[in-house]
């Protein structure tokens, strides 16, 4: 079988914009594995080098110090150290320092090798040929292997007898090794999102011969893990026989700061370093020692309906929802206007597949909305209540003003706080809700990461969302033509994006604008197009 070096593939490459002074850059979601065609470049060539860009230029790092530390603050624990299990975008951000797959993304959206120093392609997209990095070691010091890589492989296709950890990863045929450096992956069907996934937490690379990741989590990454204390925090060590550009700082301290009302105090009293996401009010508290940082979340904050119970299973209903909400008086009030309204499951960072005139759609127009709940005889309103995570305060905030316009079409909304781990059982796992305000967002650059969860037979539909128009259209974003003509699949993406809007799947509202306040002290945060914290490339500068 023919084979070609991948060095040009068919993929479109998305301007992130992140070249400016503050960088443009997620909150709460769930981890997505869907097929899709690929946004984002893909280098093939471990001697690659793509740009870095700083958040903060004005200071240079100092001469790394053996005993230096930073404390950052994280809104809640991690659900589990075993990258196969994490499924809480919190969680899967932070993991992101200690794993890597083949490949891995940097801060402009390239896909990188990492475990792999290149790849190539049959002609017929079938067959996936990796070279294994010379000389890469796992954190308990041992080499890593071609064994350990189809192990890993197998594990998430689901070819050693369990079920697949990535669904897309089912399309995979047989994981062979023909030597000590080489590592030959077989689809069962052409995928033009396959490198991408590979690129993902999930699908890390990890050694067969440990067990228990959960207790024992062993990477490639450049921090290792050193111990955790439950609901209180998580240490990282410098992994210094890192294969790539070693971190500056040795030890992160991760400070679980579940009460939002206790972040600037942790903050002011030096308890904490840096913390993402703050709000508006709380960096306006913050004094002079500290650097306040204006990226956006890339995730799509909405009120995720639960389409299989009354009265959100009435599409009118729905409707009327939507056409209740005023999406700026939210911006105002939960960041001072910052953030980007959106009118459908994707976010701006997706380039050709965000359609910008979807958020028009639902202008707010509340006589219209009252229209609706007639015809769907609610003509007296109703009453629900929305679980929302206690420790995100965007999403307490923008639930707050939800409540509020919603009295104008006679409609209750009751808000529960919930803690993160309950949200993500009886939410996210067992469906038991009736609205939710969350964030989702995106493991990979890739148009099936955000729209494959709205299938009617996909695992993580925790919206019920059933639409025969809308599984047919996503059925043919991944048939093999679609796959061989990439503006054919965008268009199929776009019809899956419009049914959701159309049938007000749920009531999107916005991208939301993140805040990152940190200490004087440190320097090198970067802005990702996807949810992930590079500690990395933090540095003190005093």
């Amino acid at each position: 079988m023919t084979k070609r070096e991948h060095t040009k593939p068919k993929v479109l490459f998305v301007s992130m914009l992140l070249t400016l002074t503050i960088a443009l850059g997620g909150c709460a979601g769930d981890k997505a594995d869907g097929d899709s065609t690929q946004n984002a470049t893909v280098s093939t060539d471990e001697s690659s080098e793509s740009s870095q860009t700083q958040a903060q230029t004005e200071a240079q790092p100092t001469t790394d110090d053996a005993d230096s530390q930073i404390t950052i603050g994280i809104p809640q624990d991690l659900n589990s150290l075993d990258p196969n299990l994490a499924n809480g975008s919190g969680t899967q951000e932070i993991l992101f320092n200690i794993y890597e797959g083949l490949y891995k993304p940097d801060s402009d959206g390239n896909l990188n090798p990492a475990v792999a120093s290149g790849y190539t392609m049959s002609e017929d997209g079938l067959v996936y040929t990796f070279t294994l990095r010379d000389g890469i070691k796992f954190h308990n010091g041992n080499p890593v292997t071609v064994a350990d890589v189809k192990y890993s492989i197998e594990k998430c296709a689901g070819l050693n007898g369990g079920e697949p950890v990535i669904s897309a990863f089912s399309n995979i045929a047989s994981v062979e090794t023909p030597d000590d450096k080489t590592v030959v992956v077989t689809l069962k069907e052409a995928s033009s999102v396959f490198i991408a996934i590979c690129a993902t937490i999930e699908a890390a690379i990890v050694p067969a011969d440990v067990a228990d990741l959960e207790t024992n989590p062993v990477g490639t990454g450049p921090y290792k893990f050193v111990s955790r204390s439950l609901q209180e925090n998580v240490v990282l060590e410098r992994f210094d026989d890192y294969w790539g550009e070693p971190a500056h700082i040795k030890t992160v301290n991760l400070k679980v700061l579940a009460d939002a009302d206790a972040i600037v105090m942790n903050l002011e009293g030096g308890a904490v370093d840096m913390v993402a996401r703050v709000t508006t009010a709380q960096a306006a508290e913050l004094g002079d020692n500290f650097n306040i940082l204006e990226g956006t979340m890339n995730l799509v904050q909405g009120m995720y309906l639960n389409n299989d119970v009354e009265p959100f299973d009435n599409e009118l209903v729905r409707q009327a929802l939507s056409y209740a909400v005023n999406k700026q008086e939210i911006l105002d009030f939960v960041s001072d206007g910052k953030g980007t309204p959106v009118g459908s499951s994707m976010f701006p960072t997706f380039g050709k597949y965000y359609m910008d005139e979807l958020n028009d759609v639902y202008a707010t127009d509340v006589e219209k909305a009252k229209e609706l709940l007639a015809e769907a005889g609610y003509a007296d309103g109703f009453e629900f209540t929305a679980k929302v995570p206690s420790n995100y305060q965007q999403h307490i905030d923008t639930a707050q003003v939800l409540a509020e316009q919603y009295k104008a079409i006679g409609v209750t909304m009751n808000i529960e706080l919930i803690e993160w781990e309950t949200w993500l059982s009886d939410v996210y796992g067992a469906r038991d809700f009736e609205a939710t305000v969350v964030g989702v967002d995106a493991s990979t650059l890739t148009a099936g990461a955000m729209l494959s969860r709205f299938q009617s037979t996909a695992s993580n539909n925790f919206t019920n969302y059933n639409n025969p128009d809308y599984d047919a259209a996503y059925k043919n974003a991944l048939s093999a033509e679609a796959v061989l003509d990439d503006d054919l699949a965008t268009e199929y993406y776009k019809e899956c994006e419009k049914i959701l809007t159309d049938t007000a799947a749920n009531v999107y509202i916005q991208d939301l604008c993140e805040l990152v306040a940190i200490s004087k002290k440190y320097a090198g945060y970067e802005f990702y197009p996807l949810y992930i914290q590079d500690f990395s490339k933090l540095y003190a500068v005093e």
